[in-house]
């Protein structure tokens, strides 16, 4: 589900959620009613000096009058987090600039949950929809104490199937042991730090096709002393632009007059998700699943490139 249509927030309330992490309440500024989302929705948020955010919807998804984000004050900020921690309050208004979900809950017998610190924020629409649609699931909650875990007395509301982990109390999360005998039809769903993730990612290997879905923060780290040149051909335009070794196609694009849309830069986002008409992709997302990948139907054009030559894309 993709929705780029653009409109004011105004922030309703602000609570302290958790150490360094604030919950914003936010509303339409014309007070008509919000788009409908699904649990996995992402908002993009702009904020100021050219600034643009992904935060993920963690009320909800049938109140149409309010969106709750919570937002952590990232040690090694770039200016996102900081700038709402310090300057948004109350009455502040913050544009919307698309609503989106690459995450999103697929049906299945039942549900693993895993989440790290603020990778809790997804989950809990997800718990919701579960738990109100009867299926099985529990949720392993890890964090460095208690006082930086957000949600936690929502959630103890669900009672013994919620395993709360603080790191200082009780260690790491046993992953191994969280995913050594997951039932036949259940699916594994995780968001939080990259350490955590990609352990997850590892210990996949073995497990049925598609069974692991994720969603990251940070992008992927690829290598990239290896790319050379290739060609990208727009069907709509009719045009062909040469992607240069040491640039991205959303560069190229744009270096051509061209400004697709885009937010990230960093393949995180889905902003830029574009189709593939021809032609073999190198997939440098931390968006795409494994099958939609291997499927190559589309791609992420601000850090995925061509495996060939040429590549022809829906542009």
């Amino acid at each position: 589900m993709n929705e780029s249509t653009s409109f004011d927030l105004r922030v309703v309330e602000t609570r302290a959620m958790a150490d360094d992490v604030i919950e914003l309440v936010l509303a339409r500024s014309d007070g008509k009613a919000l788009p409908a989302w699904q649990p996995g929705s992402h908002i993009s948020i702009a904020l100021a000096d050219g600034l643009e955010r992904q935060y993920s919807l963690c009320g909800r998804p049938d109140d149409d009058a309010a969106w709750r984000i919570a937002v952590l004050r990232a040690k090694d900020s770039r200016g996102g987090s900081s700038h709402i921690h310090d300057k948004v309050k109350s009455g502040a208004l913050l544009r919307s600039t698309g609503l989106r979900n690459h995450f999103p809950l697929e049906e299945a017998a039942g549900y693993i949950f895993v989440a790290g610190g603020i990778g809790i924020t997804p989950m809990l629409p997800m718990i919701a929809q579960a738990e109100a649609a009867g299926k099985a699931w529990t949720l392993h909650y890890g964090g460095r104490s208690r006082a930086s875990m957000a949600y936690l007395s929502e959630l103890a509301d669900y009672g013994d199937r919620v395993r709360v982990v603080p790191e200082d109390q009780a260690g790491m999360l046993d992953l191994r042991a969280i995913t050594g005998d997951i039932p036949e039809g259940h699916l594994v769903y995780a968001c939080g730090p990259e350490g955590l993730l990609n352990a997850l990612v590892e210990l996949s290997h073995d497990w049925p096709k598609d069974t692991l879905h994720l969603e990251r923060f940070s992008p992927v780290a690829i290598d990239a002393s290896g790319d050379r040149p290739f060609t990208i051909h727009l069907r709509e335009t009719g045009r062909s632009i040469v992607v240069q070794a040491d640039e991205t196609i959303l560069d190229a694009m744009g270096r051509e007059g061209l400004q697709p849309q885009s937010s990230c830069r960093e393949g995180t986002c889905g902003t830029c998700e574009t189709k593939v008409l021809r032609g073999r992709v190198d997939h440098r997302d931390a968006v795409l699943s494994a099958s939609e990948r291997e499927a190559g139907d589309y791609m992420m054009i601000c850090v995925s490139r061509a495996l060939d030559d040429e590549i022809e894309i829906d542009a």
